[in-house]
């Protein structure tokens, strides 16, 4: 008895990595809204920069973000799993029980954005510890994530770990292939959280003079640490990725110039775009550190076209739907700000 063999790709490898590039870029767009956004507001509740109903209104949007991170999250990690199934089923089951939280903590930080974004409605104050825990929790998530997916390009580390301990608990113990990415990150949603305070409080002096100091630092910082760990990557020099960044550079540096000159549309789609240049690079690294072992291009190629079309008819829908509500969402809390900045 002959079994059937699903080692194909039921769409052109190019189609099936811009898909995930793209997408991917729009879900770490709304994570770093969320991440950062957190972290921007932690810290000005903290050292009390800001009247609390003022980063209520904040608040208020993350319930939203993380709907969106979790949605948008979806489609890239499926692309991931059509592509580099075997390397990243291995790796998640090296560390099985850190990976199985992941959707636990994330009802928990969704909870805890909801808590506060409710009891900010009742009583106009900001709730530190319960964002301080919903913190923690999207630190662990982003953490998890950054371990297991730079373990999934080590399949000689995958093998080692598993033949010396199956339990399920083990954390990748490769340190340096994940921890300078993973502070890129970070940094990066400080810079993109320190855009989207900027552009929602446009009309509020505190908060958009509070948004452009984030980007700026946020952007300078991230680019040290991304330059860090590309310098940990040997090849990568080599290859068109170094020119792709260039461009993602360009962009950032564009869209701050836009910020300064409050055109937030045209400074968030190059936000997007040096994003999109970012990912790409991780690309690349994946395919590098994997050239050894692992050719994506060389699996069967078996269409199926039907699957393909409706994914890119609700994709599309989706995107013009949630842009819409983006919009609407920004106008109303941008005027909140401005009326609340107008009474006080």
């Amino acid at each position: 008895m002959n079994l059937p063999n699903y080692e194909f790709l039921s769409a052109p490898i190019q189609l099936i990595t811009v898909l995930h590039l793209l997408t991917l870029s729009l879900h770490f767009l709304a994570m770093n809204l969320l991440l950062g956004g957190v972290i921007i507001v932690l810290i000005a509740g903290i050292s009390k920069q800001w009247d609390d109903p003022t980063l209520v209104k904040f608040v208020k949007l993350f319930p939203v973000a993380m709907a969106a991170t979790i949605t948008l999250g979806i489609a890239p990690l499926l692309f991931l799993q059509l592509v580099y199934h075997r390397q990243v089923y291995a790796a998640a089951i090296v560390s099985g029980w850190f990976w199985l939280l992941v959707p636990a903590v994330a009802l928990v930080v969704y909870y805890l954005l909801y808590r506060t974004s409710l009891k900010g409605d009742r009583t106009g104050k900001l709730s530190v510890p319960a964002l301080l825990v919903a913190l923690a929790g999207l630190l662990y998530i982003s953490l998890v994530y950054s371990s297991v997916l730079a373990m999934a390009e080590q399949p000689k580390l995958i093998h080692e770990l598993y033949a010396q301990d199956q339990s399920g608990w083990v954390w990748n113990p490769a340190i340096g292939s994940y921890l300078l990415r993973w502070l890129h990150m970070i940094l990066g949603a400080l810079a993109v959280g320190g855009y989207w305070i900027g552009a929602i409080g446009k009309n509020s002096p505190v908060a958009y003079q509070t948004g452009k100091r984030f980007y700026v630092t946020g952007v300078a910082v991230a680019a040290v640490a991304g330059s860090a760990y590309l310098m940990t990557v040997p090849g990568l020099m080599q290859t068109r990725a170094i020119w792709v960044l260039g461009v993602g550079i360009l962009s950032t540096l564009g869209s701050l110039h836009l910020f300064f000159k409050k055109k937030f549309c045209l400074s968030g789609m190059l936000l997007l775009g040096s994003m999109l240049t970012m990912v790409y690079a991780r690309h690349m690294v994946r395919l590098l550190r994997l050239a050894d072992t692992y050719r994506p291009d060389s699996m069967r190629f078996m269409p199926q076209w039907g699957p393909f079309g409706m994914f890119l008819i609700c994709f599309v829908a989706v995107l013009v739907v949630v842009a819409y509500m983006v919009r609407l969402l920004i106008t109303k809390r941008s005027a909140e700000l401005s009326s609340s900045g107008a009474a006080n």
